[in-house]
């Protein structure tokens, strides 16, 4: 697979619903690999299947160290609770930020690059990047939510 590529707004794949995966194969594993790759070359903390132009429900996550790389494929929140407010980016946005509400703990049902099931619960902000690598695949922009928008100065500090 060629090294995969941000798509950035206004391209209209990252307003598009994405297929639900049923194919568990090499391709899929390659795209994993080098999306994960491209978030952090990026510098990013997630990643989702339209950003690189691919129409599948697949995102990487990767806040820390503590939890490590996270793939989600075909998720699905199924419990979500609290609120927490605060801002957020895309690498499909360079240099724009503006503040996001977000459930403060989220359980995830997703499966793993071999099709296995499995829930992940998170909080605070790894709940939120999880949130905002789902809403890529149904096609819903960060820039739908956003209550006010920072200069990339006022976030540093």
């Amino acid at each position: 697979m060629a090294k995969l590529k941000l798509v950035y707004h206004p391209n209209e794949v990252l307003e598009q619903e994405c297929e639900v995966v049923k194919n568990f194969d090499n391709k899929l594993a390659k795209l994993l690999n080098g999306m994960y790759d491209l978030v952090l070359e990026a510098d990013g903390v997630g990643l989702a299947a339209p950003q690189v132009g691919v129409l599948q429900q697949v995102a990487v996550v990767d806040v820390d160290d503590r939890h490590g790389k996270i793939e989600l494929i075909n998720p699905v929140i199924i419990e979500q609770r609290g609120e927490q407010i605060g801002p957020e980016g895309c690498l499909s946005f360079p240099g724009l930020f503006g503040d996001v509400a977000r459930a403060d703990y989220v359980k995830v049902r997703a499966q793993n690059r071999k099709g296995k099931p499995y829930f992940i619960e998170a909080k605070g902000f790894l709940a939120r990047a999880i949130q905002h690598e789902i809403d890529h695949l149904h096609g819903v922009l960060f820039t739908e939510k956003v209550t006010k928008y920072y200069e990339e100065d006022e976030l540093e500090g």
